[in-house]
């Protein structure tokens, strides 16, 4: 293979590989080449990157190599961040994710008798943002699909773990808020 199909290949292993990145020895046994011509490749990616005008940029840390964007093009990525509308989740979403993040993994139909709703829309919601995942089927009558989160969930909310979501309420929690609902709806609208 010439030295520009490697280059291109170089540079998609690198999208590829995304926060995990590649070693010199990983690029070396994937591409099979020596050594030397991983470094070729890795300075002809850095060159076309700074010298013409591009919004990547090859990022190394520790031996290991990452395809990044420029730090200079920060303030459009938090810009674009800011005015996308579609990046929020919605209630409905955040009470789906919830359930499903501290009763993994669960069925949908048990989420829905949790919320009490239909939960199509935010567990496709959820899915298609890699934020829950399918993680087996439940071994009772109909076989209904588990869901359980990602990586990608972790990473969303900041937690390396799941042992890090903070504790649920206390059991007397729904109790104590029913007969809140109560009181409040005895009180006249007009106060």
């Amino acid at each position: 293979m010439e030295l520009k199909q490697l280059k291109g290949v170089l540079e998609g292993l690198l999208f590829v590989s995304g926060d995990e990145g590649l070693s010199v020895k990983q690029i070396k046994d994937v591409l099979s080449i020596d050594e030397d011509t991983v470094h070729v490749l890795l300075d002809e990616l850095r060159f076309d990157y700074e010298h013409n005008q591009r919004g990547l940029s090859i990022l190394e840390l520790k031996g290991v190599f990452y395809l990044t964007t420029k730090p200079e093009h920060a303030l459009y990525y938090e810009k674009m961040i800011e005015t996308t509308v579609s990046s929020r989740l919605s209630q409905a979403a955040l009470e789906t994710l919830a359930i499903i993040a501290y009763r993994q993994p669960i069925t949908k139909v048990e989420v829905e008798d949790i919320r009490g709703v239909k939960s199509d829309g935010p567990v496709q919601t959820l899915v298609s943002r890699f934020l829950i995942e399918e993680c087996g089927r439940k071994e009772t009558s109909g076989r209904p699909i588990l869901y359980q989160t990602t990586k990608e969930f972790l990473t969303f909310f900041g937690l390396t773990s799941l042992d890090e979501l903070p504790p649920l309420p206390e059991e007397g929690f729904n109790e104590a808020v029913q007969e809140a609902d109560l009181f409040f709806s005895d009180l006249p609208e007009n106060e």
